[in-house]
């Protein structure tokens, strides 16, 4: 790991993204001409801490995760990300595939202008790849587990607690829908062994999978009616809308709601929320956990 070349690296990555390129308000007073510090850790979900010793030539070797995080945060393009990993004696991981994935520049874009509403880029087995603050304050921010538990498809059948954000008569819905996705996701991939062993797996732990799976009902998630539960905003109501990249490794995932409904006011108080806590409500990433 070479720490000094790293730490040069961050900090002229972090100089020359605008608060504006990322969606955070650029507000009087800034010393700096691109990010600070404390707004890069914020949008890679990692400690102010952790960080600012990466910037200064500290600290531990980053995780591939973290690194994936930073590239994102910093908006590397493809040669970048590679560089950052090289420069952090990682191995650089596949470009498409698991929550270390690169993001497609052109759905990252297009992440970026979404500011008011929430969204995500998310992986075609349902792993977050990154979100907008008012994701994060909608759903929760993303695990920080790697291999299958990142799939929000694999927690889906193995852990009660991943549906909890649904109301308990939407979960056969949901389960339908997640199972029919799956099936077009693993014909499209075409015998691809990350998808045989996760549809493997969950055959074994959930009869509920291997029953839906069975049925052989196909259909990618294209749009969707959720009914998500807020711990202060209580139920919203909401449409979800996906938008594939070229080649359906990646979706852009949004939440919007028709003007004048209550989900839509509740997604304005959502704003006021989301804007008043950027503290990542998970774990961060970088910081030694209990």
């Amino acid at each position: 790991m070479n720490h000094s070349e790293l730490a040069a690296f961050l900090k002229s990555r972090r100089a020359r993204i605008r608060p504006s390129d990322v969606g955070l308000p650029s507000g009087p007073r800034r010393r700096v001409p691109g990010l600070r510090r404390e707004e890069v850790s914020q949008l890679a979900g990692l400690s102010a801490d952790y960080y600012t010793e990466l910037e200064r030539g500290r600290g531990a070797q980053p995780s591939a995760q973290v690194l994936a995080a930073l590239s994102r945060a910093l908006r590397l393009n493809g040669d970048e990300r590679d560089h950052l990993f090289h420069l952090a004696g990682r191995l650089v991981p596949p470009a498409t595939h698991g929550p270390t994935a690169h993001v497609q520049p052109a759905l990252l874009g297009l992440l970026d202008q979404l500011t008011t509403t929430p969204a995500q880029v998310i992986t075609d087995l349902h792993e977050i790849l990154v979100q907008n603050h008012l994701a994060a304050a909608l759903i929760g921010r993303p695990p920080t587990a790697s291999g299958p538990e990142a799939s929000l498809v694999h927690r889906w059948f193995t852990d009660p607690g991943a549906r909890g954000i649904y109301p308990v008569e939407d979960h056969p819905h949901h389960s339908r829908v997640l199972v029919a996705d799956l099936q077009a996701v693993a014909a499209r991939r075409g015998g691809d062994t990350e998808v045989q062993r996760m549809v493997a797996a969950l055959r074994r732990r959930s009869q509920e999978f291997a029953d839906l799976w069975d049925t052989h009902d196909v259909a990618l998630r294209r749009t969707d009616h959720k009914r998500i539960v807020h711990a202060t905003l209580g139920v919203i109501e909401l449409d979800c809308h996906s938008l594939f990249s070229e080649d359906g490794r990646q979706r852009l995932l949004w939440f919007s709601a028709p003007p004048g409904t209550e989900g839509a006011a509740q997604l304005q108080l959502l704003s006021v929320i989301g804007a008043q806590d950027m503290t990542p409500s998970a774990p961060e990433l970088g910081r030694p956990q209990a």
